[in-house]
Order: structure tokens, then sequence, then C-alpha cells
């Protein structure tokens, strides 16, 4: 397996604390990653590969300037965490954010099972606008808090489900198990949510960003700013400003070659904007 360059992630985060498989590394680790590398989906938008090997991941997200979704963020946080020190498991998940009751989504998420100390956790890096900002207990009924929202773990058949607390209510984001689960298995999810012709991967443009205090999300034209006073919302009409609030608000790098504006201006067409 390739090896991680830990320095070079540490600069790429802004991280500079002691490399120990401590919770409180941990914890650092996680609320640096979300804050420097965003959540965006460029690549599939752009109808190109997303490679899961470690030497593109680490090309693309640590030395390019770029961020990811699910299965690079959690990928290299897990290869990371391993150069760290930390015991760690992939495990898989239904994402519910958003999905109509009743509909049973696909198992196209990647969570991390991380032990510190003798004690599971669950940590995730990767889960767009609403992801976690820190990591939280592996344990049932608890009221957990992060620095953005808490959260809490309730049992459902086997499973456990993650909720936050938004705007007073209790959402459900995800269900999982703690099935581990081999390479072949995100290589699969990926490949699914990074080409079929209904992922919502490949329809628009996505990014998110945790940001001391609030949260930024960029889905199609809309571009929200949520915070514990409410949110923000502005609608972007041309691709140079969607350029402009990918590069300035979420911090990205953009992809070189002239199929990034035609990308754009699908992605305004498909939200209804005027290009």
């Amino acid at each position: 397996m390739a090896a991680i360059d830990p320095g070079a992630y540490f600069r790429r985060v802004g991280y500079d604390g002691p490399a120990a498989p401590t919770l409180d590394t941990l914890r650092a680790l996680h609320l640096a990653h979300v804050g420097a590398i965003p959540f965006e989906n460029l690549d599939p938008l752009l109808g190109r590969p997303v490679r899961l090997d470690l030497p593109s991941v680490e090309r693309k997200l640590v030395r390019g300037g770029r961020g990811g979704y699910c299965f690079e963020q959690n990928g290299l946080f897990r290869a990371v965490l391993e150069a760290v020190g930390f015991p760690v498991v992939g495990l898989a998940a239904r994402v519910l954010w958003n999905v109509p009751d009743g509909r049973v989504p696909a198992l196209a998420h990647m969570v991390l099972r991380v032990e510190v100390d003798g004690r599971p956790y669950l940590a995730d890096v990767g889960f767009g606008g609403m992801t976690l900002t820190g990591p939280i207990r592996l344990e049932a009924d608890t009221l957990q808090e992060t620095p953005h929202e808490p959260f809490r773990l309730t049992p459902d058949g086997g499973e456990f489900v993650l909720r936050a607390l938004v705007r007073g209510e209790w959402r459900p984001l995800y269900r999982f198990d703690l099935t581990e689960r081999p390479p072949i298995d995100y290589e699969v999810a990926n490949w699914y949510v990074s080409t079929h012709p209904e992922s919502i991967f490949v329809n628009g443009v996505l990014a998110g960003r945790a940001l001391p205090g609030r949260r930024a999300t960029l889905r199609g034209n809309e571009l929200a700013t949520h915070g514990p006073e409410g949110t923000d919302r502005r609608a972007l009409t041309t691709p140079a400003e969607l350029r402009g609030a990918l590069a300035g608000v979420f911090g990205l790098s953009l992809p070189d070659g002239p199929d990034l504006e035609a990308a754009l201006a699908r992605s305004l067409t498909r939200a209804g904007s005027v290009v």
C-alpha cells in the first residue's frame, strides 16, 4: 500500500500539533481537515474519473489545492490517522439527508470507525455541508457536542442513525452498521455516484466547507451561509460568479481546461438561473 506524507497533509490543513494517537489529536485533525479541504464534485461534473488510490487522492486534495467527496476525503483521512497510529476501520452508510421517507438509498457513503484508548469513535470528514466537525463516540442515545451542531446516534434494527440538531429538530443524516468494508465496495459505490446520469454529483455544482461558527454550501446556483442566527442565501447567475465562490468562499484551486466554463453554465441552466 502506498504511504501518505503526513507532513504535507499537516501543512495543507494548518495543523502543527503532536502526531500522537490521542483524542485531542483526532479532534484537532478532524476540525482542521473540514475547515481546509472543502467538499466538492467538480470531477464528476466534468465527466472526469474520480480515482481513489492514495497517490491520486493525495495529489488532488493535498498538493493540488482541491477538495473531493466522501471516498476521497475519508480515504485520505484514514491514511493520515493510520500513519499517526490510530486503528481505523472503514464503514459504509446509506444517506438519509434530504431523502424522501420510504425511499431506500444506496450504500454509497464512506465513514470511519476510529479507536482511541480502546474506545470506538465515528469520524467523517466527507459529508458535504453537514459533515461532522469533530469525532463522536460510537455510543447510542447520547447528545454529543461538536464545534458546530450537536449530534447523536440512535439505534435502529442493528444499525445506527446519525442525527444532527438543526433549528431545534433532530434530522437524520445517514444510517450505518459496523461491518468493515473492503476497498472494492468503495470503488463500486464511487463509480456509481460519479457516473450515474441521475446522480446529484454529475448534475450540478456541489460544495461545502465548515468555517468557524458557520457552514458554507453551494448547490446548483445557490450559495448559502448557515449559522446560529439563521441562513443567508444568494443566487449566483453567471459562471464567473460560480468560479468566484468556488475559489473565494471554498478556497479551491480550480481544475484546468475549457470544459469547466461549460460545466458551470450547465449547472446554472439546470438550476433555472440566467446565464
